[in-house]
């Protein structure tokens, strides 16, 4: 048979039988919160046991690393992972508003200035899903367990807040599906921690089968800001969500693709360093400001002062870089990363370097060396490999196509 008569009689298949079209992907996306890429690049070295996390890895589509957006912090971070655009654009620009708005956190969805990938999806009749995704308080999610908190211990937050502001009802469905779920197990209160964000995530995949479900895990933060990052304890939290990864996995229904993302990397931070200090006992003009893992002068007596590298400060920050990630801070003269394992401090007074708060932190400038966050795509018609290092903008887009969406 030649070549023409095996395309002739192909075409004549394609026309005679009809194509059944496949119905529509559906998507879960687990954020969890500080979740390094060295934790997964470094897995072997750090002898972790994370059969799930390696199953997503080997099977799916990963990056090797992505570059947050400014600030590196929780609530700009995840609202950036769901909208494609800088923090400075969509208006969560840290976790909790200006003190001249008030101080609180950024709960509700009215503070948004940019499209949502869940509301894309509910604009275009899909149903959503959320389980303390930060900024979605009053947002128009079918099921919605948005991150609202009175009370916090570590990652957990207390569930009667949350209750005040779910959908009606569905904190007591899951309660009637898992007992456990509203158990006060200690301080005499019920919590909502990685554990019970899981069993909300099995409830929904169950019963509700939602076409987009976004889960924010908080433990594993809290543990690297109490103990460090790469440490005991932060490694065993990072085992333990990879077995609550693993129990949604299993009761992932067909037609999902699962997305592990993380909003920043995280570092040690040994000792913070008070440029303010620094610049009085050197005679030099009080004009610099710090951001913890920035800092930004208008002077430049005091520029030329840093540049020459100071203990404790660390490299300047190309002006490229300032542009693209913070052009809001475009119009400083420079700007500087502090040295490793060191955060800036405010302090104008006092020593130069005064022990940290938190043994682990982040908010690092975004393309900081070795500073990344984590996205994997697995399920199908995603195709196994390696990305490459990506920007966290892109994310929101990937995320809509495996939807079938556009922003």
């Amino acid at each position: 048979m030649t070549k023409n008569q095996v395309w002739r009689l192909a075409l004549l298949f394609a026309i005679a039988v009809p194509c059944t079209a496949q119905p529509p992907r559906k998507l879960i996306v687990v954020s969890v919160d500080g979740l390094d890429w060295r934790y997964l690049r470094d897995r072997d070295a750090l002898h972790l046991r994370i059969p799930n996390m390696r199953r997503l890895l080997h099977d799916g589509s990963y990056a090797s690393g992505v570059i947050g957006v400014w600030p590196t912090i929780t609530w700009p971070s995840h609202t950036s992972l769901i909208t494609g655009v800088r923090p400075d654009q969509h208006g969560i620009e840290g976790n909790r508003r200006p003190q001249s708005e008030g101080g609180d956190y950024y709960w509700n969805v009215h503070l948004l200035q940019s499209p949502t990938l869940w509301k894309l999806a509910h604009d275009q009749g899909r149903t959503t899903a959320s389980i303390t995704w930060p900024v979605t308080v009053g947002a128009t999610i079918d099921y919605n367990l948005p991150e609202y908190f009175h009370r916090r211990q570590g990652g957990s937050m207390d569930l009667e807040s949350i209750a005040s502001q779910a959908t009606p009802g569905l904190v007591a469905e899951i309660a009637k599906a898992y007992p456990s779920f509203p158990q006060a197990w200690a301080f005499q209160q019920a919590w909502v921690d990685d554990r019970t964000r899981t069993l909300a995530a099995l409830f929904l995949l169950r019963d509700k089968k939602p076409d987009l479900l976004l889960i924010h895990l908080v433990d594993l933060d809290a543990e690297e800001h109490e103990q460090g990052p790469y440490t005991e304890n932060a490694d065993a939290v990072v085992e333990r969500t990879d077995e609550l990864i693993g129990d949604l996995l299993k009761a992932l229904p067909p037609g999902y693709v699962f997305a592990l993302v993380s909003d920043h990397g995280f570092e040690r931070v040994d000792k913070i360093a008070n440029p303010r200090v620094l610049l009085a006992q050197n005679h030099l003009p009080d004009s610099v400001e710090s951001f913890g893992g920035i800092l930004t002068t208008s002077n430049e007596n005091v520029a030329q002062f840093l540049r020459t590298k100071p203990e404790g400060i660390g490299t300047e920050i190309p002006k490229s870089e300032i542009e693209q990630y913070a052009p809001n801070l475009s119009s400083t003269i420079a700007a500087f990363q502090p040295a490793d394992h060191v955060l800036f401090g405010s302090a104008a007074q006092g020593a130069y370097f005064t022990p940290p708060a938190e043994k682990g932190n982040h908010g690092f400038w975004p393309a900081r060396h070795d500073y990344r966050s984590v996205f994997c795509l697995d399920g199908p018609g995603i195709p196994p490999g390696e990305l490459g290092e990506i920007q966290m903008l892109t994310i929101a887009s990937r995320l809509a196509a495996v939807l079938s969406l556009h922003f």
